[in-house]
């Protein structure tokens, strides 16, 4: 066998899966796009997570899994239920009201620049060095050339990609806060997605009377109803199983690289489906975040410490490389 397995698992074991997950979570935002279409983002937002939480408790009743039981574990689960679901789904849906969805997924891709600096200064659970400042500096370059900042920015455009962006910061308080608070529990990836995915529905239905009266199911397009069943069930449900069987098949490092796939399918399927087009700036300053993103991450170190561990035609070998700032974004 000449692939190279992570973790003592071949390519060809996880590399559908990894493909699969960031083929859902990618075309994620244009099933967001279609949504927002009929329904108020709170809306869509409540439909998706309650869809989403039904689909995560009948698959831990299938696997004879559990909720946590403890308080402060629920309690953990509030906060990044909070900032990983409530907040940033609708943000993400306001946004697309307003900019096309393969911007919105290119400015997604902007959360390991927001991890690093709460990980920093508000969970001390990472160090600033001179490597990651760097990465931090061309990241926000990048951020800049996606915004287009020399021809003057302003009006609905520049508030939907604030909010796009607001979004990826969500995701970016919830990942290192869950990483210091419930990481090391005992609790099972499909148990603690679980709570979370409750939590959010509860809160999101609590909130759906600011969005104005929601429309009855049978008053809405075909189109809009199989969109939000796909961002429940797979979006949000499906695509963390996905991540927790890609984890355990090749860790954490190689299974958060996903994020770096998954703008390429936002942009496909928004040119192939919704006839959206790009500005030359935005994927330019979309490839210049990501190498920010990659400086952060070691990435050019990591991938030397790879080919130096490269075996001979024919071998296998375990590649352990360090654990990452981020985790794989959630559709998002």
């Amino acid at each position: 066998m000449s692939s190279i397995a992570a973790g003592g698992t071949s390519r060809r074991a996880w590399l559908p899966g990894f493909v699969a997950l960031a083929a859902i979570w990618g075309s994620g935002y244009l099933f967001i796009k279609i949504g927002v279409g009929e329904l108020h983002p709170v809306h869509l937002s409540a439909y998706r997570l309650v869809t989403a939480a039904v689909a995560m408790l009948v698959l831990l009743a299938v696997l004879r899994d559990r909720l946590p039981t403890d308080l402060r574990t629920w309690l953990h689960l509030t906060v990044v239920g909070m900032f990983q679901l409530v907040l940033p789904l609708p943000l993400l849906a306001y946004s697309e009201q307003r900019i096309d969805s393969l911007l919105a997924a290119i400015w997604n891709a902007t959360t390991p620049l927001v991890v690093l600096p709460m990980a920093v200064l508000l969970f001390r659970t990472e160090r600033l060095d001179p490597r990651r400042a760097v990465g931090l500096g061309v990241g926000f370059a990048g951020v800049l050339v996606v915004l287009g900042v020399w021809q003057g920015v302003g009006g609905a455009h520049l508030t939907g990609q604030l909010l796009a962006f607001a979004a990826a910061a969500c995701f970016g308080f919830a990942i290192p806060y869950q990483r210091r608070f419930l990481a090391d529990g005992t609790h099972s990836e499909l148990s603690l997605t679980a709570g979370q995915l409750l939590v959010a529905a509860v809160v999101m239905v609590l909130l759906v009377p600011t969005g104005g009266t929601p429309p009855a199911p049978t008053r809405l397009s075909v189109e809009v109803l199989a969109s939000v069943l796909v961002l429940g069930v797979f979006a949000t449900g499906l695509a963390f199983v996905l991540n927790m069987r890609l984890i355990r098949q090749v860790g954490a490092s190689l299974a958060a690289s996903v994020m770096y796939v998954i703008p390429i399918f936002a942009v496909v399927a928004g040119v192939l489906f919704l006839d959206e087009s790009l500005t030359w700036y935005q994927p330019v300053g979309a490839v210049v975040v990501l190498i920010g993103v990659m400086i952060i991450q070691g990435g050019v170190v990591r991938w030397r410490r790879v080919r130096s561990s490269l075996p001979s035609a024919g071998d296998v070998v375990s590649v352990a490389v360090p654990t990452p700032s981020v985790g794989p974004p959630a559709t998002s």
